[in-house]
């Protein structure tokens, strides 16, 4: 790192934080200004603010260590874009209609006070054990290969690069969006969002062409790393289907990889409920000034988020490469003696090939680009769970707060909510990989969310105790097999449970077909429960289901949308195919 990196990283910097100042001295001191931005975004801000707040740790850091480690598999996720199709076509006219704040606010509109609490709750333990400890994490990881040998002394301990980045990362992020609330975190990342695109698009240009361009870069690596459908059962196992209950088999058959089967059925139950009902990325379009700003941010966001496939996989799997070439002395510890890749070490990836290939004043850049999505994914969490905290807990509680002390709440909640993530990260430390451990949560989390909401918006006969049933089910069958792995992630139990018994089984089923089987069980449990009680009242419910919405909804939302519109949408379907065709190994 020279000095013009340093520059342009600390003039960043400013710019954010001057922006930060510019939006907290126009604030207006009311919910609407703090959690929605007096719901007055454009389009381009809207789709930006989408994109910037989800590349964030999971993606720079996470997204390109698994490139590393398993070539395009991840790629499914980001091939997801349809999902925002799902909420520009589907969702945001019954959002925008609903003029509401959070997600279980909505829910309590169609169902109950009851399905507002549960999901609040569900939503804020989320936060924690995904979004707001891993963005920690992840700044700890870049900072750990930036500036490896710095350390502090506080007292008693001695800290590491990899804390002081955690700590330094998100005291600077708190600050502008305590500050500024959602106004500032979305308009920080449309200006953020360029730089990351375009540094990271240079950071492939030229790692591309330190191997010698896309055909060398084809020709280094294992043909499956560019696979996108992994099998089932792995290669050159011998397998047989009787009996499939021996304990052996049923750990190779449960551990492989992201299988096609998986990737086909549970990941899209991920993808839609974090695209279509997450407070998190849903925030942004409620935020917007009316209903065709709020769809065409979000189409606009799912043509952005075909990118991370090119800028950030690829990156991890053209560092495993050059690794592997041995031309390289800091991507060398990527790999072992025989040229396999380290999964710890991998997490480095995007970092260490900044370092490795890029010139003085582009690394800069792309640092800059780094850091700027790190700080808009926690800077837009923050503000999310301050919403949620704040819009359906403390005015619950408070029903005659003013506007001054709801927005002075969320700002003590977004202080809170930092305390509590930097308690998660030895969890996440120990984990086998960043975005696999964000996968494996969510994927345990996600599905009675989406089941609620789908079905609530596509069958008026389902009532609030059939949701009340699919929200509690869910969430402890989560929570069951989030207790059953911590004491195994952590290192707790190091031999693992003994073999062949329940919770040995239940850790090593694989997590995509767990979130598969959670979501069957809520949609039965959610119907079979609304069909033995009483039916909504169909006219409390009307215009936030499609079988309730009155003529006039309909027109307004024909009327917001135009032939542009379909034709991006479509292109984007177009796009995503492309891509499944090419790596399809």
């Amino acid at each position: 790192m020279g000095t013009l990196d340093w520059l342009i990283i600390v003039g960043s910097l400013i710019g954010v934080m001057g922006l930060a100042i510019w939006v907290f001295l126009k604030r207006k001191d009311t919910p609407d200004d703090y959690f929605l931005a007096d719901r007055n975004l454009g389009w381009f801000v809207v789709g930006a603010s989408i994109f910037a707040s989800n590349i964030g740790s999971e993606h720079v850091v996470g997204l390109a260590g698994s490139g590393a480690t398993d070539g395009v598999a991840m790629a499914h996720y980001e091939l997801h874009a349809w999902c925002l199709l799902v909420l520009a076509w589907v969702f945001v006219p019954f959002y925008m209609r609903s003029r509401v704040y959070t997600m279980p606010e909505f829910l309590e509109r169609r169902f109950s006070p009851a399905a507002r609490w549960v999901l609040s709750l569900i939503s804020l333990v989320a936060y924690v054990l995904t979004k707001i400890a891993v963005g920690i994490f992840a700044g700890g990881v870049v900072f750990a290969s930036l500036l490896p040998e710095l350390r502090m002394v506080v007292g008693p301990w001695t800290l590491d690069s990899f804390w002081i980045g955690s700590v330094s990362v998100i005291l600077f992020t708190g600050v502008y969006t305590v500050a500024g609330g959602l106004r500032a975190v979305a308009y920080t990342s449309a200006i953020q969002t360029p730089v990351l695109v375009l540094g990271s698009g240079l950071l492939t240009l030229f790692g591309l062409a330190a191997l010698g361009g896309w055909g060398e870069f084809r020709a280094t690596l294992d043909p499956d790393m560019f696979n996108l459908w992994k099998p089932l059962i792995p290669v050159g196992m011998d397998w047989t289907w009787a009996p499939v209950m021996e304990a052996d088999r049923i750990a190779w058959y449960f551990n492989t990889n992201y299988p096609w089967l998986g990737m086909l059925f549970a990941a899209p139950i991920i993808g839609l409920w974090y695209w279509t009902t997450d407070q998190y990325i849903v925030q942004r379009a409620l935020g917007a000034r009316d209903e065709t700003q709020a769809r065409r941010g979000s189409i606009f966001a799912g043509i952005l988020k075909l990118l991370p496939v090119f800028i950030f996989i690829i990156p991890g799997m053209i560092a495993l490469a050059l690794a592997q070439t041995g031309q390289f002395e800091g991507l060398a510890a990527m790999v072992d003696a025989e040229g396999r890749v380290i999964p710890e070490a991998a997490q480095g990836a995007f970092p260490l090939l900044v370092m490795e290939v890029l010139p003085v004043g582009l690394r800069g850049i792309v640092v800059a680009g780094l850091l700027a999505a790190l700080m808009s994914s926690l800077a837009g969490v923050f503000n999310a769970s301050s919403t949620l905290f704040t819009m359906d807990v403390y005015q619950k509680w408070n029903p005659t707060a003013s506007k001054h002390q709801l927005v002075w709440m969320g700002r003590v909640a977004t202080t809170s909510m930092v305390l509590v993530g930097l308690a998660w990260i030895p969890v996440i430390r120990g984990a086998r990989g960043l975005y696999e451990y964000l996968q494996g949560v969510q994927g345990y989390l996600a599905p009675p969310i989406f089941t609620v909401f789908f079905l609530g918006v596509f069958m008026k006969r389902v009532n609030h105790q059939g949701a009340l049933a699919a929200l509690i089910i869910g969430f402890l069958m989560g929570a069951f097999r989030l207790g059953v792995d911590t004491p195994v992630t952590l290192g707790l139990l190091p031999h693992g449970y003994a073999e062949g018994t329940f919770l040995w089984i239940v850790n090593h089923i694989y997590f995509q077909y767990y979130s598969l089987l959670i979501f069957l069980v809520t949609v039965v449990a959610m119907i079979g429960v609304s069909y033995m009680t009483p039916p909504p009242d169909y006219q409390r419910i009307s215009g936030i289901t499609y079988a309730t919405a009155t003529e006039e909804d309909r027109s307004a939302t024909r009327a917001s949308w135009s032939a542009g519109d379909v034709v991006m949408s479509v292109v984007l379907l177009m796009a995503i195919a492309a891509a499944y065709l090419y790596f399809r190994g």
